[in-house]
């Protein structure tokens, strides 16, 4: 049997191996053509496995961020960049519901969709357009008809290259035009029935007349000409400013400060300042800009005025910029009734986020709003809070670019037709405009560049209104003024 055995293992190896302390030999064969084969696994498995992980590294991680503002590494031509991301993907998705005013994107759009917006609807909106706006292929083209009030639309351009910055690539193309004005001018009235096709035209505020489509204004990457720092900036200064003060340390009266001449309500408002036959319980002042300018804006600091109890929020020719400024502090905002809103305010509510203030009768309302406050010191202190976490959370930078790139997507999806780029049009980049802006513009633009792109997804888009959902809400913020007013009209009974 052992011959056997032998004979038929000499068959299968050479005969090098017969002899009789060659044995274990073939043993060490095999074993080490089985290492041999397991360690070529795992070579082809790391080589996959790095191949693998540098492909999800090269479209999945943050580009690297840039520490310095572009300009500073020799582009003196102001030509746009290739090597900044034309696409994305973010490494942490987001899953985060957009704030519920980003629901007012479906009823500003509402009145094309079930027409579209064509390429004739857009030229009708161009006799009040300070520039038309086109993006193709993740490219923003701009032709410019007339010059803004100050640096209006050269910021509010600003803002939407970082837009494109912020997410590269997601955008789809499209082509809308844009008036930096202050009142809206697409009349509802004008434009009735089924067959209606009113002109689609973009601006800072609308009212409920108006058929103006709503966007984030020029502030929010600076306003230069009165030494406002981008937004992002403020709401650190602000947060900064409400600490250093309790609520119930500050001045118990309603504070101001501002233009009085750029609208009669405004004015009006100043009546109600204290005087020696009066005090409505307001400190009101003047702001001189000339003046301020002359004296570096040293008396202009947002971060400074969160010192009373109470601040007064009023329009001027239109809608304020002073708005978020002013809601932002701890103090209770009161709200003098408006006329026009911005895309952000209709989120907000009366005795939840701000006071409600009589347009018709603003002294005795603020006077008794703030001897309200004053004896209601921690309901009073509650809506101050609300409204600034509302302003610090819900309108943070994030937050202002996924409006911006909600709408204009939404709006994307009505065009009937291809935009293409206009032959006048000429393309924008951040180097292009800010290369060559020195001072106030070039630093407030410094501050606001986006310099690498988000990793996150932008907010989930909340579904359109139900109607009776939108006529309960509206009604909720009617019915939360008309208390207010029944409240005052009790108190100056008993005063009488």
């Amino acid at each position: 049997m052992k011959v056997n055995n032998e004979k038929s293992l000499r068959s299968f190896w050479p005969a090098r191996h017969s002899t009789a302390t060659g044995w274990r030999r073939p043993i060490n064969k095999r074993v080490a053509t089985t290492i041999l084969f397991v360690f070529f696994i795992f070579l082809a498995l790391f080589i996959v496995g790095c191949f693998d992980t540098y492909i999800f590294r090269v479209f999945s991680t943050p580009a690297p961020k840039k520490s310095e503002f572009p300009c500073t590494t020799g582009n003196l031509t102001q030509t746009c960049p290739e090597d900044y991301p034309s696409i994305h993907i973010p490494t942490n998705p987001s899953t985060v519901t957009c704030p519920s005013y980003f629901q007012w994107i479906h009823e500003d759009l509402r009145p094309w969709k079930e027409t579209g917006i064509t390429s004739d609807m857009i030229e009708r909106a161009r006799p009040t357009a300070h520039f038309r706006l086109v993006i193709v292929n993740g490219k923003a083209y701009v032709e410019k008809y007339t010059q803004s009030i100050q640096t209006r639309d050269k910021f509010t351009l600003w803002g939407i290259l970082q837009l494109l910055r912020w997410y590269p690539g997601r955008l789809p193309d499209l082509e809308l035009m844009f008036d930096c004005g202050d009142r809206p001018v697409v009349r509802s009235s004008d434009f009735q029935g089924p067959n209606a096709s009113p002109p689609p035209l973009f601006r800072y505020c609308s009212d409920h007349q108006s058929l103006d489509i709503v966007f984030p204004d020029w502030s929010f990457w600076g306003w230069a000409e009165i030494n406002v720092r981008p937004w992002k900036n403020v709401l650190k200064d602000i947060k900064e400013g409400n600490s250093r003060t309790k609520w119930k340390d500050r001045v118990p009266y309603a504070y101001w400060k501002g233009n009085p001449y750029v609208d009669p309500t405004r004015q009006d408002l100043l009546k109600c300042n204290v005087s020696d036959q009066n005090d409505w319980n307001a400190r009101l002042y003047v702001q001189d800009w000339e003046q301020e300018s002359k004296q570096g804006f040293k008396q202009s600091n947002l971060q400074d005025q969160c010192t009373h109890r109470y601040k007064i929020y009023i329009e001027g020719w239109a809608w304020s910029v002073s708005e978020k400024y002013i809601l932002a502090c701890d103090s209770m905002t009161l709200y003098v009734r408006p006329r026009y809103y911005d895309f952000y305010i209709r989120g907000m509510l009366p005795l939840q986020h701000y006071w409600p203030i009589r347009d018709d009768a603003k002294c005795s309302s603020l006077k008794f709003s703030v001897e309200w406050g004053n004896n209601h010191t921690q309901q009073a202190q509650a809506i101050g809070e609300a409204a600034s976490n509302f302003i610090q959370e819900d309108l943070k930078m994030d937050y202002v670019y996924d409006y911006m790139y909600h709408i204009l997507n939404e709006y994307a999806k009505l065009l009937k037709y291809k935009p293409r780029i206009p032959p006048g049009a000429v393309e924008l980049c951040s180097e292009s405009m800010a290369c060559a802006v020195n001072g106030v513009q070039g630093k407030f633009m410094r501050e606001s560049m986006v310099v690498y792109p988000s990793d996150t997804n932008p907010c989930t888009m909340p579904p359109p209104y139900d109607p009776s959902a939108l006529a309960e809400f509206l009604n909720r913020k009617d019915t939360s003024i008309r208390q207010v007013e029944m409240w005052e009209n009790e108190y100056w009974q008993k005063s009488k």
